[in-house]
Order: C-alpha cells, then structure tokens, then sequence
C-alpha cells in the first residue's frame, strides 16, 4: 500500500493564479527534488518565505536506484518525514556479488545514523519531500519551469522568470528574492546562465534502471549490488556494477549505474542490462514480460563537478553541483543534506541586511561543503579516474577483501560515506585518519568561496 499524495489543491499555487499571486519572496529554490524539497522545508521551518519552482507535476518518475542509505534516511528524519507509514522497505545492508563470492555487510551501528537504510520510488518520494516542505509553509509552484535567472545592474542574481504550463499563463512570469537556491538537476540552467562550465576534470557516470515484477525479490532485507558485470560480448569489466533493489510492493528496481571506461568509452546500458539479466535465474523474474516501463537512463554529475557552489546570490545544490558521490553514485543523502546546509547559509544571511555582512555569510556556504565533503570528493575522483573507469569494483572486491569481514565492513563505509566524527571504532578511525592526510581542494575557495564561514558544526 502506497501512502497517497495529497489532493494537489490544498498544496499548490493555482497556474492560473500565479500571474495575480505575490511571487516575490525571501529565498526561491528553483527544483523539487530531494536538494530542492529539504531546501525549502529546513528555509520553512526557519520562518524564511520560500517559493518552490517545479517544472513538472507531481507525481512523476525520476531515473533513480531508490535505495537510501542510512546516510539519506538520517535526513528524511531531520525533516520529520514518518518512514514508518506504508511504503517504506527497510534493507539491513548490502550484499555484494562478484564471481563466486555473495556476501553480505550490514549498515555499521553508528551514533549518528540509524542502522538501516530503505527503498522508496522516486515517484513517490518526491512527492512526499514536497508536500513536508509546503506543510511547512513553503509555497509550491508546479508546473513552473525556470527559463532564466533575473539579475540587476551589478550581474547580482534576483530572482528567476519562469514559465507555466497552462495555456492560461502564455508569457514568463518573474519571482523575484534577494536569494536564488538551484536545485534544478544535472542540466543546471541557472548556473549556465551565469557561466557555470562543468569541471571537463570530473567523471560524469549514466545510470539506467527498469521496474520489474519479482515476488520472489521484493522483498528482500539487502540491497544486492554486482561487481561482475562485462561489457556486451565478453567485453572488459563494466565499471560500474548492477543493482537489484527491493520495493516491498512486488516489485524490484534493477538497474546499472557506469563511467565511462577508460579504453572502451561507455557501455551499452541496455545490452548490458539484457546480458546481465538473462543469467540471473528464471525464478526471479527478471525477463521482458514481467517488466514496468521502458529503461530509463540519466546522467549523474559526480565530486563537485561544477564551482564555485555559490556565486552572486545563487547556491548551487544537488545535482546542479555536481554532488554525486564518486565512489558509489549515491546522489539523494548528499542533496538533501546540501539542501539543509544551504538553507542554514540563506537563513543566516537574511538576518543581514542587503550589503557585504550578508554577502560573506553566503559566500561560506562552498566552503562549508568542501570541508564536509571536499577531502572525501578529491580522493574518491581519484579513485574514478585511476580504478574504477579502468577495472570496475574488481580490484576493491578481491579475494582477500571479501574473505574479511573487517575489511568489507570498512569498504561499505568507505563506498557511502559513513563513519562516526570523532571516531567511535577502528574502522571509523582508520577512515578519518586517512581523509585527514588528503590535501584539503581549493577551487571554490580561491573562485569566490570567501574566507572563513558560517557554519562549524560537524557533520
């Protein structure tokens, strides 16, 4: 049983209102995603009046795996959001498959995120986070796609002018805030605009996945990932790997997330996928008659691929900066808690009046990123760049690694970022130690990061 959206009435702004309604506000964030959704919710809960462009309607489908780590559920509870209601499927951990190996590492008991982690669609997921941000008091405006940032004299973003998809609304219409949050994906309109180039130094990996009716995998307590998968026609190690994700609604996700490799460019998803799926066995499911939709594909920008995260009243989160993990894919826990950081950042600054206090407050915002993530980033684009774009997860899921249970416990936190600051266990403190020797990077703090920032709590 799927928790029911809401009637779109009671949480939306009427398209045919828009052009009579006030569309100024303190902050706009231009996306509902998961970066956008707990922008708006945690600018909500601050008294901040926030406005919430979304281009399509809910509900609609998202190119996602739909597993969150405990890392992600740690944020859906920051926000309030009841993962005990019908819906949710919880997972235990993951289970690793490579050659003849099958083995399984549970979420690590940490202090500061829960011991499991769950599978929601994202057809149903942003839905949720949306509806918890306009309950908080954010004002949604569906249907809205952003065309382009509105800036004043001194090239100082203002606002966006957006357009409807009701015929009622034929021109743009302007929003207009002293801070802009994009959160509008991988495409990244508003930083283009600005003149935001993707860093051509960072990897960008596809994803592709595809529903399929799986009784038998439903409901499954891990979130299987394969390491063994080869290019079509015995070609090389596919670098990336495969998924098989529980829904617990009779359903599984399955899917590949890949770089491209470093000899043979990029993988025929969906041949691979065929491949793939052809030997798992019958019992499964996992065949073309018993499939939800076509296969669907997306990009996912990976290690702050784009900088600096804020510039002239824009903060880039999400997606749009690039935030996928380079050493898994993960990209929702890390939006949502970019969300969250930029929506502390916004909050703080509007208690400055308009002028260079509120300026430097905004401007510690990519600096707050890069001391959370910007030592996991640089090491994990390395690892991209030198193992995982050459020989996949085959050379980190050997035979000794996988025969360890210390080792693979240390890898699945290395692979999703979860680790207890200070360190509570060896492993914790193996992994900290080693991020603290990576050299710190500098990009957005030397392009308009600012010195010194707002924010000093640890994550």
């Amino acid at each position: 049983m799927r928790e029911q959206p809401t009637d779109p009435a009671t949480t939306d702004t009427d398209a045919r209102q828009a052009s009579r309604t006030d569309t100024d506000a303190q902050v706009i964030v231009v996306g509902a995603g998961p970066a956008g959704s707990s922008a708006a919710y945690h600018l909500a809960r601050a008294g901040v009046d926030v406005i919430l462009l979304e281009k399509a309607r809910f509900p609609r489908e998202k190119v996602c795996g739909d597993g969150l780590t405990p890392r992600a559920v740690h944020q859906l509870i920051r926000m309030g959001v009841d993962i005990t209601a019908p819906g949710w499927t919880r997972s235990r951990g993951m289970r690793w498959v490579a050659g003849k190996h099958r083995v399984h590492i549970e979420w690590p008991a940490l202090g500061r995120y829960p011991d499991f982690g769950l599978s929601r669609s994202r057809h149903d997921f942003d839905d949720i986070l949306a509806r918890h941000a306009v309950a908080a008091g954010a004002r949604l405006f569906s249907g809205w796609k952003a065309e382009r940032p509105l800036t004043d004299r001194a090239g100082r973003v203002t606002g966006v002018a957006a357009s409807s998809d009701s015929p009622d609304v034929p021109e743009p219409v302007d929003f207009r805030a002293p801070v802009v949050i994009a959160a509008d994906g991988a495409s990244a309109r508003l930083a283009l605009a600005l003149g935001l180039e993707r860093d051509p130094r960072r990897q960008i990996a596809t994803a592709a996945r595809r529903y399929y009716r799986s009784p038998e995998r439903s409901r499954e307590e891990y979130l299987e990932l394969w390491a063994d998968l080869r290019f079509p026609d015995g070609g090389p190690y596919l670098p990336g790997y495969g998924w098989i994700f529980p829904m617990g609604d009779g359903r599984v996700n399955v899917g590949l997330g890949a770089l491209p490799h470093r000899r043979h460019g990029k993988a025929d998803l969906r041949a691979t996928l065929d491949q793939w799926l052809a030997r798992t066995p019958q019992e499964w499911g996992l065949r073309e008659e018993n499939a939800e939709g076509p296969v669907r594909s997306a990009a996912l920008p990976l290690g702050f691929n784009r900088h600096p995260l804020y510039t002239r009243g824009l903060l880039l989160v999400g997606d749009s900066g690039g935030m996928v993990s380079p050493w898994n894919g993960e990209g929702i826990a890390q939006a949502m808690e970019a969300g969250e950081v930029a929506a502390e950042t916004a909050a703080l600054a509007l208690a400055h009046a308009q002028g260079p206090r509120r300026e430097q407050v905004l401007r510690g915002y990519p600096v707050e990123m890069n001391r959370r993530w910007g030592r996991y980033y640089r090491l994990g684009n390395t690892a991209a760049d030198l193992v995982f774009s050459r020989s996949g997860f085959q050379p980190v899921l050997n035979r000794y690694v996988m025969g360890s249970p210390f080792l693979l416990d240390l890898l699945a936190r290395l692979l999703t970022d979860l680790t207890d600051k200070p360190s509570r266990d060896v492993a914790d403190h193996v992994l900290n130690t080693a991020f603290r020797l990576v050299p710190a990077p500098g990009p957005s703090r030397r392009r308009g990061a600012g010195r010194g920032g707002p924010l000093g709590r640890k994550r």
